[in-house]
């Protein structure tokens, strides 16, 4: 993707610009940024997707101002009438499921794979909604069919209504409206207050992000890095020969929390452990994905990565659904080109060294990638 290139997706904005101007900046009112989208699902395919265990899905009902939320599995029969007004049905990750749905999350691939998150579903009839709410990520919110009316603000009153099941909140104070219809986009920052209500049957496609919690991001890295290091040949056991006898056995010995800090401070001193276990978390597939193995086959031509496998590298190591490999000249150079670009061509495989062959081969067995002409 060339950054710099103005595309109507962003308002004629190119990438580049538009990640300086408005990315976690401010909010964007996109005319027309897909003209003659069409649903990535028709109402009957989202409703057998909501049905499915695999697939994450929630309900809400407005009825005489009460909210009311039931999550999936939901089959047909729990779903309220076509005609009946106020209900949504959300279906998240149908990237992972819909090829059209993935095509679509390719488009903003202008931000990094480690900050994607998901395409989700918003299916609604008429004066359906989930309620004025923040979200603590980045999202553009495609209109694919009918009409929204969309009212957004600043957060200037955080306090949530402590009576609905979901996070609404307790007064919204709105400072631009509108209505969008297919092709329509709108790009909010996060903690952006918003309240999106349909007008008439209406889906749209939200295209979330990911926004890691320090805390929980720095919890699975360090759990990764420990157990990385209990793989290695460094002696972890705790050793006091020579302590001296103690009249104060419960006062933890100073030697001890010592040893725990020399620990940590040896894991963090290791860049590349670091590096490794990072780039482990942020490629691990979503939760409910699965891959299905298959027999080896020999490659015909290409190769193209399955839509549910996430790839990644850095300097010194390639990421592939949770597992690291090192990876160094050419070889480097052509996984990376797989991770950027999602596929490899026949010249392409064939410039990979044997091991690196062979890797390959091993991913298509597990499923991760497939043929070209395969369906992924």
């Amino acid at each position: 993707m060339d950054v710099n290139l103005a595309l109507p997706l962003l308002g004629g904005l190119s990438p580049q610009t538009f990640m300086r101007r408005h990315w976690q900046k401010k909010p964007l009112l996109i005319r027309q940024a897909v003209p003659g989208v069409l649903p990535v699902v028709s109402r009957a395919q989202l409703f057998e997707l909501a049905a499915r265990g695999d697939v994450e899905s929630r309900l809400v009902v407005r009825d005489a101002g009460h909210w009311s939320l039931r999550s999936g599995p939901l089959p047909r029969r729990a779903l309220p009438a076509l005609k009946q007004k106020g209900w949504t049905l959300l279906v998240q990750g149908l990237d992972l499921h819909v090829a059209a749905a993935h095509e679509l999350l390719t488009r903003f691939r202008f931000v990094p794979d480690a900050r994607l998150d998901d395409v989700m579903v918003s299916y609604a009839s008429d004066g359906g909604g989930v309620g004025p709410h923040v979200d603590s990520y980045d999202v553009f919110l495609l209109q694919v069919q009918g009409h929204r009316r969309w009212r957004i603000g600043r957060n200037v009153a955080p306090e949530l209504d402590p009576h609905a099941p979901l996070k609404v909140l307790k007064r919204f104070v709105p400072e631009h409206e509108w209505l969008l219809e297919p092709g329509d986009m709108l790009y909010l920052p996060p903690q952006w207050a918003h309240d999106g209500v349909a007008e008439g049957e209406c889906m749209t496609c939200s295209i979330g992000f990911q926004a890691p919690r320090r805390e929980d991001l720095a919890q699975q890295v360090l759990q990764r890095m420990l157990d990385a290091h209990e793989r290695s040949d460094v002696d972890p056991m705790y050793r006091d020969a020579g302590a001296p006898a103690t009249a104060e056995p419960a006062c933890i010995p100073p030697a001890v929390a010592s040893f725990a800090a020399d620990a940590i401070q040896r894991c963090l001193a290791d860049p590349q452990l670091l590096a490794c276990a990072l780039g482990e978390v942020l490629s691990e597939p979503k939760p409910r994905v699965t891959f299905e193995g298959k027999e080896p086959a020999p490659h015909s031509g290409g190769v193209r990565l399955d839509r549910r496998t996430r790839m990644m590298y850095d300097h010194w190591h390639v990421f592939i659904n949770g597992e690291s490999f090192r990876a160094a000249g050419r070889d480097a150079s052509l996984m990376r080109s797989l991770a950027d670009a999602r596929s490899l061509s026949r010249k392409q495989l064939k410039m990979l060294s044997a091991d690196a062959r062979d890797l390959v081969q091993q991913w298509a067995e597990a499923g991760w990638l497939h043929d070209d002409g395969e369906p992924t």
